[in-house]
């Protein structure tokens, strides 16, 4: 990654304090509204400003729009189903925009779902589309829903479900041929909430205009997945698992490049010379930050796992241990992936992937890919419990949070120093703090898209005078 030096000048102690932050440190109230406050490392683009609409606080310059809530009617005479979470920007070939949007909904959640509580709504679409139902004969309601929107006005044209009956759709990530991979966040077995196995992965194209036929990816594993990253070099898939203290770090090889479908073969990710490594840092800081480990990476078998095993049997055989991985996103020859309760303090680790010149090839173990424990937090007020994430077209990293406090957009330059960037300044009935989720920028850099998951349940846009793209 690369960082323009004029927008991101270092004060003579490198280090410049928020608002909050120098309020804090000096014993005063916070003139910030903000639970915990927030602390920057570095400027970055300033300090936020109070939105009087009480919804996103942004820095000087900086605007946002509504694109998107739930409950509102869309396009197919549907509801915009709640929970949103990851999601992508893609280019259509009449140049309009297209923001894929997953929705993390369960059974329950009847009164978030796209077809009324009452299901009145599924007599709109063909149901042999839906992919699960339970044995009361009510649809599984997880999946993604399409926002066709002007590129210049960014005025929603068109807006539509385009997957639907699958559980607990996280996160996932774009492909590099144009379609969005989204990931269920669950092991659910078949039974009275199921008729089939949840915890796959299902492709769904940017181009879709509609509902789409669900195919669950299962070469690529069953497990409580939750974003992807593909190599555009190599056409490997990265995969996080979402699982509180034995997730692994897996990547897909594809018996053919861009076709999935085809089935190919999972590894886990393991460290050179130290099998079934535990990089979360709980009890002792076995990686420091900063620090290159060698990698090697471990074939796993009975990838469909029907016990829910799959990285308990990856550890078993060498592969490194990690927790609550949750967004990935490719940069310039290597990848970024959070672990939003790692480190010392279980606020967030941040690691970053390179991979061998002959990555998935015979020759890799001479030149092996290298991981690195990029960013750890010890500070909420600096980055707390980091989640989704995305490289921003000007290098840096952009990083949303899913914690007990505020919940913040970070920026994170190539020296692991963070910035703020944007605040949720909304709150449930109850005061609840919803997390911020799936930011992407639009295929020009113009324009932050994100979610904020709940209450009740957003997507913005954000334009204002963005970084120099690296060149």
């Amino acid at each position: 990654m690369s960082l323009s030096r004029r927008h991101f000048l270092r004060s003579s102690a490198a280090t410049t304090l928020a608002f909050s932050g120098l309020a804090a440190l000096a014993g005063c109230q916070r003139p910030y509204p903000a639970e915990q406050g927030y602390f920057n490392e570095v400027r970055g683009l300033g300090s936020l400003r109070v939105d009087p609409d009480m919804l996103v606080d942004l820095p000087r310059g900086f605007t946002y729009q509504v694109i998107s809530s739930a409950g509102q009617p869309m396009s197919d005479g549907l509801i915009v189903p709640g929970d949103f979470d990851g999601m992508a920007c893609f280019q259509k070939a009449d140049g309009r925009l297209v923001l894929v949007r997953n929705h993390e909904l369960r059974l329950g959640d009847t009164e978030k779902s796209p077809f009324v509580p009452d299901n009145s709504g599924l007599e709109r679409i063909d149901r042999a589309l839906v992919h699960d139902w339970d044995e009361d004969g009510n649809p599984h309601i997880g999946g993604t829903s399409h926002v066709i929107l002007n590129p210049e006005t960014l005025a929603v044209e068109d807006e539509y479900l385009s997957l639907v009956g699958t559980m607990n759709n996280c996160a996932g990530g774009p492909t590099p041929w144009g379609s969005w991979l989204t990931c269920e966040e669950t092991d659910l077995n078949p039974g009275p909430q199921a008729g089939v196995e949840h915890g796959y992965i299902f492709e769904v194209p940017a181009e879709a205009e509609g509902l789409v036929q669900p195919v669950p990816l299962k070469a690529m594993g069953r497990f409580r997945h939750e974003a992807i990253a593909v190599d555009p070099r190599t056409g490997i898939v990265y995969e996080t698992e979402d699982e509180y203290n034995r997730a692994a770090f897996y990547r897909f090889l594809p018996n053919v490049p861009e076709q999935l479908v085809e089935g190919g073969r999972l590894q886990g990710l393991a460290i050179r010379g130290r099998p079934g490594l535990d990089t979360r840092n709980w009890n002792s800081e076995t990686i420091q930050p900063g620090e290159w480990l060698d990698v090697d990476w471990v074939d796993l078998d009975n990838v469909e796992a029907p016990d829910a095993d799959l990285a308990i049997r990856a550890i078993a055989g060498g592969a490194a241990q990690f927790t609550r991985g949750e967004g990935i996103w490719w940069g310039e020859n290597e990848c970024y992936f959070a672990c939003t309760d790692g480190g010392p303090d279980r606020l967030g680790q941040i690691w970053r992937y390179q991979p061998s010149p002959d990555e998935g090839e015979n020759g890799e173990s001479a030149a092996p890919g290298r991981l690195q424990l990029f960013y750890q937090s010890h500070d909420a007020a600096v980055m707390e419990r980091c989640d989704n994430l995305c490289v921003a077209p000007w290098g840096d990293l952009i990083v949303v949070e899913d914690g007990p406090e505020d919940q913040y957009i970070r920026g994170v330059t190539p020296q692991g120093e963070v910035y703020t960037i944007a605040r949720n300044a909304a709150s449930g009935p109850e005061g609840q703090k919803s997390e911020i989720c799936g930011p992407c920028f639009s295929p020009d850099g113009s324009t932050l898209f994100f979610n904020v998951q709940r209450y009740p349940g957003r997507t913005f846009a954000v334009r204002g005078p963005w970084p120099e793209p690296s060149r």
